[in-house]
């Protein structure tokens, strides 16, 4: 872990959460610019016209059959986010989000994520609740509005205890499950996690493989709500250093491994696993429906959030074509 990383993590929790406000006002105040437009526009907003369907792009159900009729083009219809919206954020504070070898644990860039997703959806009327998937069980944190409501938030998920293996651990398939039915009313669900829970096996998690255990709890938020699936990974998670006999602690079970990095032929196999994990991973959010943004603890977290919503605001500013006449 660098100095930087540890100098912020050190840092006491009111102080690290306004550096943590400053970093994301600024950074995506400066990046974002325009009218208001949500992390992603979905059915249920305000309709803002159509435009030309883009094969592999977008999703046949947001056709807009009418215009399509009239031009003969296939067009989809094009929206601004609502106003006042209610959006939800399940937070994966399980031990497995307890590392890091960046700047970041997973735990404070899943913190930085929720606070981005809390500046990007705040407005009049627009209200925050979150399900936090703890060692103990699901935590929920009621709805509510304003920057004391986020702040409340940030703090109750750095304050989440370190270190404890779950006795009886709640798979993320619960978590959805639960906040499933806790948001009752369409809107936006941005789910935070590592999603490596539920995962089969790494030797058959082929294309042919079994879907993970969450796949079809996701896949039924994305059925009434607009999903954002924020994927939160380390680079050491995909690799193993050559740094000779190691122990590996797993940070669910509590569980111990010795390994010795020092083989070639391991640390292969280890990287083979981790390729088909990430690719098992986004395969089923794919399959779901729901988008997908990934953050890693050594890369520019801002700029791949804003490189996101500048993407979707593309999506849903484009130049709508003519919507009288024929082609």
């Amino acid at each position: 872990m660098n100095g930087s990383g540890a100098t912020i993590r050190h840092l006491a929790p009111q102080r690290r959460l306004r550096r943590l406000e400053l970093t994301v006002t600024r950074r995506l105040d400066g990046l974002l610019h325009g009218r208001y437009l949500g992390l992603l526009p979905g059915p249920g907003s305000e309709p803002a016209g159509s435009r030309e369907y883009r094969p592999g792009e977008d999703e046949v159900r947001r056709m807009d059959w009418s215009v399509t009729a009239r031009t003969t083009v296939p067009h989809v219809r094009t929206v601004d986010a609502d106003r006042e919206l209610t959006t939800w954020v399940l937070v994966d504070a399980t031990p497995s989000m307890d590392f890091g070898t960046a700047e970041l644990e997973k735990r404070e860039l899943a913190v930085a994520a929720v606070a981005a997703v809390g500046f990007l959806t705040a407005g009049v009327g627009n209200r925050l609740g979150a399900h936090l998937l703890t060692h103990e069980g699901l935590r929920p944190v009621k709805p509510g509005t304003g920057r004391p409501h986020l702040f409340r938030l940030l703090r109750t998920l750095l304050e989440v205890p370190r270190g404890l293996p779950a006795p009886a651990p709640v798979p993320l398939a619960d978590g959805l499950d639960g906040l499933r039915r806790t948001a009752s009313r369409r809107g936006l669900v941005v789910v935070v996690s590592d999603f490596l829970d539920g995962l089969p096996d790494a030797g058959v998690a082929g294309a042919a493989g079994p879907p993970p255990a969450w796949e079809r709890t996701l896949r039924r938020l994305v059925a009434r709500h607009q999903v954002l699936a924020v994927q939160v990974s380390d680079p050491r998670e995909g690799e193993l250093p050559d740094v000779g006999l190691i122990t590996l602690v797993d940070p669910e079970s509590g569980r111990r491994r010795e390994v010795s990095t020092g083989s070639r032929r391991l640390r292969e196999r280890y990287a083979a696993a981790a390729t088909a994990q990430r690719e098992a991973v986004a395969r089923a959010i794919r399959r779901s429906g729901a988008a997908h943004l990934r953050l890693s603890t050594d890369r520019d977290w801002i700029g791949d959030i804003a490189r996101h919503v500048i993407n979707q605001r593309r999506l849903a500013g484009a130049v709508r074509p003519p919507t009288g006449g024929a082609a």
